[in-house]
């Protein structure tokens, strides 16, 4: 991901603004969902995007003293939002777009984490969160394998208990 043409506060803010919404959205299908296992891993997933969120912040604020922190309601770089578009949409395609924005977010701290070429605490840091977002998609992807495990099994076969 090629993050050079935006300001290191644009990253920032966008890194704070799209960790947010992350947490706002594990949150949300967390109580939702029946199965208390993966409630319990979602709520896991929406506390390390606020901790991730806590440290982007940390670094703004060292980078940009005296400023007030205000996220973008909309930001140019190119990070996926998480988003549900409404409460019928099927958890394997809420699961399957998270998966996707924990992909984007690993590229994009990598990436950011090029641009602290004299601060090895943060770059070593960031590099670190891109891993985690890694397994933050591992998480996901066994998840959703899983409940399509559980579908396929579930399936009904008409007569499949009649006896002869």
């Amino acid at each position: 991901m090629d993050l050079k043409k935006y300001t290191l506060e644009d990253l920032l803010l966008a890194a704070m603004k799209s960790e947010v919404e992350s947490n706002m959205i594990y949150l949300k299908i967390a109580k939702t969902v029946k199965n208390g296992l993966l409630k319990d891993k979602l709520e896991f997933l929406a506390k390390e995007e606020e901790k991730h969120r806590l440290f982007v912040e940390q670094i703004y604020k060292k980078k940009f003293p005296g400023k007030k922190l205000v996220l973008p309601k909309k930001t140019s770089v190119p990070l996926p939002q998480l988003i549900i578009s409404d409460e019928d949409t099927p958890l394997g395609t809420v699961l399957k777009n998270s998966m996707h924005a924990e992909q984007a977010a690993h590229d994009f701290y990598k990436s950011l984490s090029k641009q602290f070429t004299e601060d090895a605490m943060i770059r070593n840091t960031l590099s670190y969160f891109a891993d985690m977002e890694l397994q933050h998609y591992k998480i996901l992807e066994i998840e959703k394998e899983s409940m399509d495990r559980f579908e396929e099994a579930d399936v009904y076969w008409p007569m499949v208990h009649a006896g002869p």
